[in-house]
C-alpha cells in the first residue's frame, strides 16, 4: 500500500471545520496524516493532567473517511508550565547563553528531568493509542537536533569520556593534552568547545560532536523502548533533515527505528537560488535511503512558499507533482504534504500549505488531488520495489565533524565534494547508493570515498578488501589524515590508505581560489579537452619516484608543475584512482565518466541535462523507470525501446519531447 496524506493540526482550527478538512483529504486521495508532534501542551496541559479526548475525536473523524495516522511524540516543543517549573531543562548555546521559551527543540537531550518528562507523555500516549484502529505509527519528536553546552551536558561528557577512554592517561595521549599544557589530572577539568573558549583541542571537539550525536540517540533509545514495549504492532520513525544536516550521525540514529522518513523543502527562504536543484534533492533521498538500506517515508514534503519572517519561492504549477515522483523514484513508500493548511498563527504563518489561510481549494489542492488521483489507480504498482545501484558514495560523519573543527581550507566543503561526485553520476542517470565507510562494499563496481578524512584500521581493512575483491575506488585529497582522536598520523600520507593507493604525498598546498590550475592528463580517454578540468582548493603532490602507481594527471603550474596529481594503483583483482586534488565540477565529471565505463556501469537512459532516469525494481515484474523533466522547457528524449507510461496509459517509443515540470512511469512495453 502506498501512503499519501498531509501533516495535519487539528488543535488549530475549530472541531466544527474537522469533517470539512478529512472530507477534502479524502476526495484529494490522502490515506494518512501526521499528528500531534507539537502539541504537548494540549495533550498534558498541567503536570500529570493528559487530555487525549480531542485527538481521539480527530482521530475518529478521520478514521470515518478513511485516513490512518501517524502520531508524534511532542517532546520537540515542551509547554510553558515544563520550561517555567523547570528553566534548567533549557538548552545552552555554544556561546554560554541559555535559551528563552518560545521557540522549539530548547531542550538539553541529557537532562534528567527533561528526560523522565519526556517519558511520561509518550508512555501515556503509547498506553491509550497502543490499540486504536486508526494509529499504524509513531513519528518520535521532531528533527533532531542541536548541540547543548549546559553543566549536565559537562558532566555527562566527562561520563562519555570515562566509557570511552577508561583512564586519564589514554586520553591525555590521544588527544596530545601536552600541546599548550593541558594534561587533565581530573575528568572534572575537561571542559566543553564553547565559542568563548578560543580554539579548542580537536580531539576534545570531535568527541564533543561525537557525544551530543550519541545524546540524541540516547534520548530517542528510551521513547523506542516505550513504544516497542507498548504498541508492537505500529512502526516507528523519526524526521530526518536529508544530507545537509551535519550535527548527527544520522546511520546511528536509524539504526534503532523500523523506517526512515525526512522532511525533503526543495525550496525555501534560506536558499540561495530560486529554484530547486532536483540533484541536492536526489542526493539527499539516497542518503536516507542508505541509512537503513531501505526504502523510506517523506514526512514533510514542500507543496507551496515556506517562510517565518519571509515568504520564500512558491513552486511552479507542477513541481509538486514532479517532487512527488522524484522521491517515489528514489525510494518513498509514502509521501506526505507539509501541511495542510496554512497556519494563521504563530512562527509559521506564512509556511504556507495545500490550503490558504482561508482554506478555500485553489491551484495547490488541485495538483495534490491529481497526484491522488494518478497514486489511486498506480499506487499499488509502484509500492515494494527497490533501487539498485552498482555505485555507492561513502558518507562518514567522523570525517564531516572532523572538518566542521578544521575545514583545512575556507574554500573546502566535505558535503560540496560529496554533492561534486554525485552530481557527475546523477548527470549520467547512474543510481548511487550512500553507505557509512563500514559497510560491505562487495556488491558495488565502483566505490567513491572523498576526503575519508579520518581514517580507522578496520575502514582501511574494509576498503582494502573491497578492491582486492575486484572492486574500484575513487580516494581524493585529505583522506587517511587523522586517526579516530582527531590527531595527524604519523605515517606518509594518505596513511593507512597509502599502500592501498600505491602512492605517497610527498608535499601538500592549499590553494587560494587565484591559484587554481588546469591539469594535464595522461591517459586518452580520461578528460575532455572542451572543458578543461581544473586543480583547485588542495594540491597533494605525490611522489614518483618508486610510484607503484599509472600516474593519470600531472599538474601544470607553480613550483609543482609536471608532478603527478592522479594516480591508479591496481591491487589484486581491482584498482584504486587517488585524486590528489579537490578539483572542479568538470574535474569530476571526467573522472565519473571514466570510472563508470572502465567498471561497466551502464547508465539507465541517456538524457538532456535536464532530465533525470531512476529505476526501481520489481521482483517478478522486472524494472519501472520514473522519467523527471525539472526544466523550465520541454526535452527532447530518445527511448531505445517501446514503452508503456503508467501515468497517461500511452504507449511511447522513439524520440518524444517531455514538457517541463513533466513525469513518466514506464514500463516496458
Amino acid at each position: 500500500m502506498f501512503y499519501f496524506g498531509a501533516d495535519y493540526y487539528p488543535e488549530h482550527w475549530p472541531e466544527e471545520r474537522w469533517a470539512e478538512d478529512a472530507r477534502l483529504m479524502r476526495e484529494a486521495g490522502c490515506n494518512v496524516v501526521r499528528l500531534a508532534e507539537f502539541a504537548w501542551s494540549r495533550l498534558e496541559p498541567r503536570a500529570g493532567e493528559f487530555r487525549f479526548d480531542w485527538l481521539d475525536r480527530a482521530l475518529e473523524v478521520l478514521g470515518t473517511h478513511g485516513i490512518r495516522a501517524v502520531l508524534g511524540t511532542p517532546t520537540a516543543a515542551p509547554p510553558p508550565w515544563l520550561c517555567t517549573t523547570y528553566p534548567e531543562i533549557l538548552r545552552v548555546r555554544e556561546d554560554g547563553v541559555r535559551v528563552t521559551l518560545g521557540h522549539r527543540r530548547q531542550y538539553c537531550p541529557n537532562h534528567p528531568t527533561y528526560r523522565q518528562l519526556s517519558r511520561r507523555i509518550v508512555a501515556a500516549m503509547a498506553e491509550h493509542y497502543r490499540d486504536h484502529p486508526a494509529v499504524i505509527g509513531w513519528q518520535i519528536d521532531n528533527e533532531f537536533g542541536e548541540r547543548c553546552y549546559c553543566e549536565v551536558c559537562r558532566e555527562a561528557f566527562h561520563a562519555w569520556l570515562q566509557r570511552r577512554y577508561g583512564t586519564l592517561e589514554r586520553l591525555n595521549d590521544a588527544w596530545g593534552t601536552i600541546f599548550w599544557s593541558q594534561v587533565y589530572n581530573d575528568w572534572a577539568e575537561i571542559p566543553l568547545p564553547l565559542s568563548t573558549g578560543g580554539v579548542p583541542n580537536p580531539g576534545l571537539d570531535l568527541d564533543f560532536r561525537r557525544f551530543m550525536s550519541d545524546s540524541y540517540v540516547s534520548y530517542q533509545q528510551e521513547q523506542v523502548d516505550i513504544l516497542r514495549a507498548a504498541c508492537p504492532r505500529h512502526f516507528i520513525t523519526h524526521n530526518f533533515m536529508g544530507i545537509y544536516y551535519d550535527r548527527i550521525n544520522y546511520f546511528d540514529l536509524a539504526r534503532a527505528l523500523d523506517l526512515v522518513a525526512w522532511d525533503n523543502y526543495p525550496v525555501n527562504p534560506w536558499n540561495a537560488e530560486p529554484r530547486a536543484d532536483p540533484t541536492i534533492v536526489a542526493l539527499s533521498h539516497d542518503t536516507m535511503r542508505g541509512l537503513k538500506g531501505k526504502n523510506f517515508w517523506v514526512l514533510e514534503e514542500q507543496c507551496s512558499a515556506g517562510g517565518w519572517q519571509t515568504i520564500g519561492y512558491a513552486p511552479r504549477p507542477g513541481e509538486t507533482r514532479l517532487w512527488t515522483y522524484q522521491a517515489i523514484a528514489h525510494g518513498a513508500e509514502a509521501v506526505v504534504y507539509f501541511r495542510w493548511r496554512s497556519a494563521r498563527f504563530g512562527t509559521e504563518q506564512y509556511w504556507h500549505g495545500i490550503l490558504d489561510h482561508d482554506a478555500r481549494p485553489r491551484r495547490r489542492y488541485c495538483e495534490v488531488k491529481q497526484v491522488g488521483e494518478e497514486l489511486a489507480r498506480i499506487g499499488g504498482r509502484l509500492a515494494g520495489g527497490e533501487v539498485r545501484s552498482e555505485v555507492a558514495l561513502i558518507l562518514s560523519y567522523d570525517s564531516r565533524f572532523a572538518f566542521q573543527v578544521q575545514a583545512n581550507n575556507p574554500e573546502f566543503s566535505y558535503p560540496e565534494l560529496l554533492l561534486a561526485y554525485y552530481r557527475a553520476l546523477y548527470r549520467r542517470n547512474v543510481p548511487t547508493d550512500v553507505a557509512p565507510p563500514e559497510a560491505d562494499l562487495s556488491r558495488y563496481k565502483v566505490v567513491l570515498a572523498p576526503a575519508l578524512h579520518v581514517v580507522t584500521p578496520e575502514i582501511a581493512e574494509n576498503l582494502r578488501r573491497y578492491v582486492t575483491g575486484g572492486g574500484t575506488l575513487l580516494l581524493t585529497c585529505r583522506s587517511g589524515v587523522k586517526d579516530v582522536a582527531n590527531k595527524v598520523v604519523d605515517l606518509p600520507l594518505p596513511g593507512l590508505l597509502a599502500e592501498l593507493c600505491g602512492v605517497e604525498v610527498e608535499e601538500y598546498h592549499s590553494l587560494y581560489p587565484s591559484e587554481a590550475q588546469p591539469l594535464a592528463f595522461t591517459l586518452p580517454g580520461l578528460g575532455d579537452a572542451g572543458a578543461r578540468p581544473l586543480a583547485r582548493v588542495w594540491c597533494d603532490i605525490l611522489k614518483e619516484e618508486g610510484m607503484q602507481a599509472q600516474v593519470l594527471a600531472r599538474y601544470t603550474a607553480d613550483y609543482f608543475a609536471g608532478h603527478p596529481a592522479i594516480a591508479l594503483h591496481k591491487v589484486g583483482r581491482g584498482r584504486v584512482v587517488y585524486v590528489g586534488t579537490v578539483g572542479d565540477g568538470n574535474l569530476c565529471q571526467a573522472l565519473a565518466d571514466w570510472l563508470i565505463r572502465e567498471a561497466g556501469v551502464q547508465p539507465l537512459l541517456a538524457t538532456p541535462s535536464e532530465v533525470e532516469v531512476t529505476a526501481r525494481w520489481y521482483d517478478g515484474r522486472g524494472r519501472l523507470f520514473f522519467v523527471l523533466n525539472h526544466g523550465r522547457e520541454a526535452a527532447p528524449l530518445q527511448l531505445d525501446r517501446a514503452y508503456r507510461d503508467l501515468l497517461s496509459g500511452r504507449t511511447l517509443s522513439g524520440l518524444i519531447a517531455l514538457p517541463a515540470r513533466e513525469a513518466l512511469i514506464l514500463e516496458e512495453a
